[in-house]
């Protein structure tokens, strides 16, 4: 049970942060798609007034969100390493160093996290946006890793497969936060993003479902009753086939979750775009090619005219 409600916190923190980025970074492009640029995080709104403490805090509350559920997930992550783990692969206990791998990541988040509070709140450390990116394009990196290594000495097929999805995910935050490094004006790299969030945060929530809920866990695989939930090997499947099937269903419903994800973005534009009065912009970079020529062909007539 209690592995569930930290799959459940999971999704629940990791998606809101991505439907928040996914909102701010819409809305900044389409007010001012020549001054955009991506940035590290993004500002509560409130009114501005002078040495006004708690709109202060208001304006750093998504960093102090972050803090506090980073800092929740890795109590939980160094308390579960103290269980009893009675399912090794060799000799050496799996969950345990796993755990603490998964503690160390997010220890190394909430430090990154801190400092970007310490950046934009005092003088004490400046960091620039793309030293923020390029250093949390490292640590999507080391996840990614570390999740691989762990799926790798999984004894649940399934909860391998589980893990390697997630892992996959991660590889692409790194991706994108380094094209933000490079490349901060880039609106794709910072949309996908925010819509890697949201899909990690569904995919945390479809991995609770699938390892600790009877009623989601695939057809032949079974939650063993020594074990204690969220230790490795605690869901398995019985037959080769019932693994295999159990691997197609999760492929399937992860693709499920990309196209929620790419419908949730469109929703999300679509509605920013209506609110800001926003049309379509296809075509607008050609407006100075075109009067450009037609300024041309106006002075061209105009010579003609006086040469007559």
């Amino acid at each position: 049970m209690a592995a569930l409600i930290y799959q459940i916190f999971s999704s629940s923190a990791l998606l809101s942060q991505g439907l928040y980025h996914l909102v701010c970074t819409t809305k900044n492009h389409l007010k001012s798609p020549r001054d955009y640029v991506a940035k590290p995080y993004h500002p509560f709104p409130t009114t501005t007034h002078a040495h006004h403490h708690p709109h202060r805090f208001l304006k750093h509350l998504q960093l102090y969100l972050i803090i506090l559920c980073l800092f929740i997930a890795l109590l939980h992550h160094l308390i579960v390493s103290s269980y009893a783990d009675p399912l090794l692969k060799g000799r050496t206990p799996v969950h345990l160093f796993t755990s603490l791998q998964a503690a160390a990541i997010l220890f190394s988040f909430l430090l990154l996290s801190l400092a970007l509070l310490l950046s934009d709140a005092t003088t004490l450390l400046p960091l620039p946006p793309d030293l923020f990116f390029a250093l949390a394009s490292a640590l999507f990196f080391l996840q990614y890793s570390l999740s691989s290594s762990s799926a790798a000495v999984q004894t649940s097929d399934l909860q391998a497969k589980c893990v390697s999805v997630s892992a996959r995910i991660s590889a692409l935050s790194s991706a994108l936060c380094l094209a933000l490094a490079c490349q901060p004006r880039l609106f794709v790299a910072d949309v996908a993003l925010g819509a890697s969030f949201c899909l990690q945060g569904l995919w945390a929530l479809q991995t609770g479902l699938s390892l600790y809920v009877d009623s989601f866990i695939p057809e032949g695989c079974h939650k063993l009753l020594d074990v204690v939930s969220g230790v490795e090997g605690s869901t398995k499947c019985d037959l080769e086939d019932s693994k295999l099937r159990a691997v197609a269903i999760l492929d399937l419903v992860f693709v499920l979750h990309v196209l929620f994800v790419l419908l949730i973005f469109f929703v999300v534009y679509s509605a920013i775009a209506k609110t800001l009065g926003t049309r379509s912009r296809f075509g607008s970079y050609e407006a100075l090619p075109n009067t450009a020529v037609d300024s041309s062909h106006i002075q061209l007539k105009a010579m003609t005219g006086t040469q007559a």
